[in-house]
């Protein structure tokens, strides 16, 4: 039986939570501890009670989105209709429209991955661990044979949603994201 969480915990969760928002939505250089706590509801002075430091939030905040991420992309493949890959599942939910549109929510690497390397090593490192989560979220969805792009593949995924969202103009935004959908789907997946 879990043990219900305390006070501290569930502030704890509040301010991981509204970080990995924060994060997506404004960037890692976007993201003040100010903001932050008054979006989790609480005041700036409780922050250190709960993080040595700000790279200590930005990391578990990166970790948090990343992990939510990828329920929300296992949910969308396991759901999926009947006679639709793994693989078809994972590029039409990527490269959507929805994608496109809610930044906030929406895949932490193609939010973040220009302000990585800028980052402090412990950002870094768990900023590197969502990449490699999602090359091998990719890697899982694509038949045997076609195993070796993932990273390929990732990169015009993440590539695509990145420079769609900076076209700015919703049109060339959506066509963008179909072209890479289809180039995708034409060459690895298998299923009709």
């Amino acid at each position: 039986m879990d043990k219900p969480q305390s006070r501290r915990e569930i502030s704890h969760d509040r301010i991981v939570e509204a970080a990995s928002r924060a994060i997506r939505r404004s960037g890692y250089a976007g993201t003040g501890v100010a903001d932050i706590m008054k979006e989790a509801g609480l005041t700036h002075g409780g922050f250190y009670a709960h993080f040595e430091s700000r790279d200590a939030l930005l990391a578990e905040a990166v970790t948090r989105a990343g992990i939510d991420s990828a329920a929300l992309v296992e949910r969308r493949t396991q759901s999926r209709g009947k006679g639709v890959s793994a693989f078809r599942a994972v590029i039409e939910g990527y490269l959507s429209d929805v994608h496109l549109t809610s930044a906030e929510t929406g895949c932490v690497v193609s939010a973040l991955v220009s302000e990585i390397p800028r980052q402090a090593p412990e950002v870094r490192e768990a900023s590197a661990a969502r990449v490699l989560a999602l090359i091998d979220r990719v890697r899982q969805s694509l038949p045997p044979g076609a195993q070796a792009d993932a990273g390929v593949i990732t990169s015009t995924m993440v590539g695509a949603l990145q420079l769609a969202r900076a076209l700015g103009d919703e049109k060339q935004a959506r066509a963008l994201l179909k072209s890479a959908r289809s180039a995708l789907l034409d060459r690895y997946d298998t299923q009709p």
